[in-house]
């Protein structure tokens, strides 16, 4: 039996060429041209064709040293070849369906919370950050595989000229890889943490960017603001002047309701639903406070409703045209 060279592998015409090197080594060539190697064998009685790779991506050399290895394999440990191998496939899909990555854990997670997330903003902007700046680089990895040069490597291209975004992605990856250690699936001090760990590797966020403070009014001003505030008519006039006086949020002032306020306590209690914690908030109230107010509603739940619409309540514009008017804008 002759054996086969580079070039006789080249250029074999269809069928089976057997090799003369190693007892059971063929390259089988199709009528279309693709070549490929088997190697048979018997084991147990039974005859059997492995495949070994197609060519050229498998070399002469290379097929010779696989049906070795595999002959060997099966006379001195008696173990059949295929099935060795059929077994490491199967080992390695397990494995696979096993592995928990980055990506994966992320999405369980956000679903976890959105039930408890109050505005779907807070889901879309979870999903946002993830996807654009941790899946390229972490969306793939195994979540034990991650590790601080991982997380570095995500945060460092940002950290400087997007630092708050940079700092909340910190802050949403040490949670993903908090709830795959909850999940047993991974070991370890989490690699995003910052106290500790990231605080000696990156800039402290606060140092990075001076704090940009919004436009307020002097607070030696307030009297004389107030006094001609209440020179304006109007609901708005009214609910930014009461706002200040309860030091509430704007929404939380024109979504009053005559059923949140009692008299006969001088309180107003703003309902968990409504306040951006999520707990009942109770504000006493002054008398001037209360006066704001005027008389008690019957005919609408709403303290301070829209002009246009009296189901609806004031717009925010509304308090906004208010400060324009008084040359308050800024």
């Amino acid at each position: 039996m002759a054996k086969l060279t580079d070039r006789t592998v080249k250029t074999a015409p269809a069928g089976r060429h057997m090799d003369g090197t190693v007892r059971g080594l063929s390259l089988l060539v199709k009528p279309t041209g693709g070549r490929s190697w088997v190697l048979r064998f018997q084991h147990k009685g039974m005859r059997h064709d492995m495949g070994l790779g197609p060519y050229p991506e498998v070399s002469l050399a290379d097929a010779r040293k696989m049906a070795l290895n595999h002959r060997r394999a099966l006379k001195v440990e008696k173990v059949d070849p295929l099935a060795a191998r059929r077994a490491a496939e199967t080992e390695a899909a397990r494995a696979a369906a096993q592995v928990l990555t980055f990506k994966t854990a992320a999405e369980a997670l956000i679903e976890n919370k959105r039930p408890s997330w109050r505005n779907a903003k807070h889901a879309w902007q979870w999903e946002s950050t993830l996807r654009t700046l941790a899946y390229p680089k972490l969306g793939d990895l195994d979540m034990q595989a991650i590790d601080t040069a991982a997380v570095v490597g995500v945060l460092t291209p940002i950290w400087t000229s997007r630092t708050e975004t940079a700092s909340r992605l910190r802050q949403r990856i040490e949670a993903v890889l908090d709830y795959a250690k909850a999940l047993g699936r991974r070991t370890g001090e989490n690699p995003a943490r910052w106290k500790g760990h990231l605080d000696h590797l990156l800039p402290a966020p606060g140092r990075i960017k001076s704090a940009v403070h919004q436009p307020a009014l002097d607070w030696r001003e307030g009297p004389a603001f107030m006094v001609e505030l209440a020179k304006h008519d109007g609901m708005g006039a009214k609910a930014l002047a009461f706002a200040i006086l309860t030091a509430a949020r704007s929404n939380e002032v024109r979504g009053v309701t005559w059923g949140e306020v009692d008299d006969d306590a001088s309180v107003w209690t703003i309902p968990g639903p409504r306040m951006k914690a999520g707990k009942e908030h109770r504000v006493p109230l002054t008398s001037a406070a209360r006066a704001l107010l005027g008389p008690r509603g019957r005919d609408n739940p709403l303290v301070f409703p829209s002009p246009k619409d009296v189901v609806k309540p004031l717009s925010d514009m509304t308090l906004m045209a208010t400060l324009r008017r008084m040359g308050r804008d800024g």
